[in-house]
């Protein structure tokens, strides 16, 4: 009874722990739709408060007026879309090489390769300025997508993945007749879902809300993107909050979505990434 009583005193515990970290979360992004249903006035009348006072619709049509908010969505996920696809093929192919080929200096390359995730990405970034403008790819979607497409922090995540699988399925495949790719692409991929997929999402995320590069490479207002849309809307004196989070809101909706519709995905990638070493 004292052993019974001790346990759900701790899980009580964790429970007021687990609420309060779903509150400290939770109520930034509660403010925010707040925000995005009052009026100009009520913003400053009472910024800080999280009741509704009232729902005022108009502020997500007037973001959409105000600036060619569906070209900037559209420039997003276009380079989105280029991002992911380029960083799940090149990650995936690296992971297989270093995971299952065997070649000289194979794991003193992906030491080295893995050190580049110290290298912060501002440091590079006046490089590849200079590089995208020897290239003619400045103020073109193309000088975000390939400076996107190669991490290091991908090609890990899958390595580390792709050596938790079996390898008597590999050698199942060989007796077959398969070869390096055929067995990449039939039995890897397949079995590695999980892992992709957290991969896809954590890419997503970060190329979904990447401001410092396209705001260095990119300068015309067709090829802008929503990161660069939500601030135009600051503007120099004055700043429209409720407009602002509406834009937010509008620019968040398809990360939100895409989480919710692969999150078993993810979580159990997460969870067996770090199985083997």
């Amino acid at each position: 009874m004292k052993n019974l009583l001790k346990k759900k005193t701790k899980n009580a515990w964790w429970y007021l722990l687990l609420g309060i970290l779903f509150l400290y979360f939770f109520i930034p992004f509660w403010w925010m739709i707040v925000t995005s249903l009052k009026t100009y006035s009520q913003v400053y009348e009472k910024p800080y408060t999280l009741l509704l006072p009232g729902f005022h619709w108009q502020n997500y049509p007037e973001v959409l007026r105000s600036m060619p908010f569906l070209t900037y969505l559209w420039n997003t996920v276009r380079i989105s879309v280029w991002v992911c696809g380029g960083t799940l093929v090149t990650s995936g192919m690296a992971a297989y090489a270093f995971s299952r080929l065997h070649f000289p200096g194979r794991d003193k390359l992906f030491y080295v390769y893995l050190a580049t995730l110290m290298i912060p990405r501002q440091v590079i970034l006046i490089p590849n300025f200079l590089l995208f403008r020897k290239l003619g790819l400045l103020d073109t979607h193309w000088s975000l997508i390939l400076s996107g497409v190669f991490t290091a922090y991908g090609t890990f995540l899958l390595r580390q993945f792709f050596l938790s699988i079996p390898k008597e399925l590999e050698e199942a495949a060989v007796i077959d007749g398969y070869g390096y790719f055929s067995r990449f692409v039939k039995i890897i991929i397949p079995l590695a879902k999980p892992a992709l997929t957290t991969l896809l999402i954590i890419t997503l995320l970060n190329i979904w809300n990447e401001y410092l590069y396209a705001l260095v490479f990119l300068q015309s207002d067709h090829t802008r993107t929503l990161t660069l849309g939500l601030a135009l809307l600051r503007g120099d004196f004055d700043i429209q909050w409720n407009q602002v989070m509406a834009a937010t809101i509008f620019s968040i909706s398809p990360i939100v979505i895409v989480y919710l519709a692969a999150q078993r995905y993810f979580v159990e990638g997460i969870a067996l990434t770090g199985i083997k070493g």
